[in-house]
């Protein structure tokens, strides 16, 4: 059996974080849990559900230790790999990376671009992750890596990871605090609708892949504030991420990046 834990981590202290676990057996790859949280991860790994409709999912700082008992016990099985959305490094991140420039130049011109990471964000919230799944047995993968190489924090982009997921030429539009920027003429129930029907899409675009079934989205109409779906987006980019990781442990994921840190995306022609 492998094992991908997958987050969508959070880049400061204050917004919750997605969290999702893939397993493989005999039936190919499938997901066993997912959450839009820290503290509903652990609790889904207690036995409690998730209640999606909660007012507020709240942040906190991630616990490697606890993120893997909790995932273990999910997946009956140690995880082989984990997946992250966060810049990591083998060294502290002071301003743009390698990793960023060589994604930016190899997916700029599709609307990838990556972010730059800062010594503010994601800082120390960065060095804590890296150190702390380090501490766990977990180092990140460089390009000093092949694709496959167990027990590794593997860096994941999800917005070029999804131009492969859903074979588009150009940048999905799903991200919440951009929909202003997508459809400016839209209302708040109008953009709200058109993101529940991309994240429909991407939904349906990974249960093909790992089986999900454990991801009730809202019908379109019926939710008020954009507030109210962010959840569904942190809880999709942590799906994306071990989607990515079921690639890596396949072989079938590519480093961009150096030495000392590395963004993995499906590798091209598979």
């Amino acid at each position: 059996m492998n094992v991908v834990l997958g987050i969508d981590a959070a880049w400061t202290e204050t917004e919750p974080s997605g969290v999702a676990v893939v397993v493989r057996n005999g039936f190919g790859w499938r997901c066993v849990a997912v959450a839009p949280s820290y503290d509903s991860f652990l609790e889904r790994a207690r036995g409690i559900p998730v209640d999606w409709n909660t007012p507020r999912f709240g942040g906190s700082l991630p616990c490697a230790k606890e993120l893997l008992d909790a995932a273990e016990c999910l997946a009956n099985a140690p995880v082989d790999i984990v997946t992250i959305d966060m810049p990591i490094s083998t060294k502290g991140i002071c301003g743009r990376r390698e990793a960023d420039n060589q994604i930016s130049k190899k997916f700029g011109s599709r609307g990838c671009s990556a972010h730059s990471p800062g010594l503010s964000r994601p800082g120390r919230i960065g060095e804590r992750v890296s150190d702390e799944f380090a501490a766990e047995g977990y180092p990140v993968a460089t390009t000093l890596e092949h694709s496959g190489v167990r027990r590794r924090l593997v860096e994941v982009y999800p917005h070029p990871a999804l131009l492969t997921l859903l074979g588009s030429r150009y940048r999905i539009q799903y991200k919440v605090s951009k929909s202003r920027r997508y459809w400016p003429d839209y209302e708040i129930r109008e953009r709200s609708d058109a993101l529940l029907c991309t994240f429909d899409a991407i939904r349906m675009a990974l249960a093909d892949k790992l089986g999900l079934e454990d991801l009730p989205l809202p019908k379109t109409g019926s939710v008020k504030t954009l507030a109210a779906i962010k959840r569904y987006e942190d809880t999709l980019d942590a799906l994306i991420c071990a989607w990515v990781g079921t690639l890596y442990t396949d072989g079938k994921a590519f480093p961009y990046g150096d030495t000392t840190a590395a963004i993995w995306c499906p590798r091209e022609g598979d």
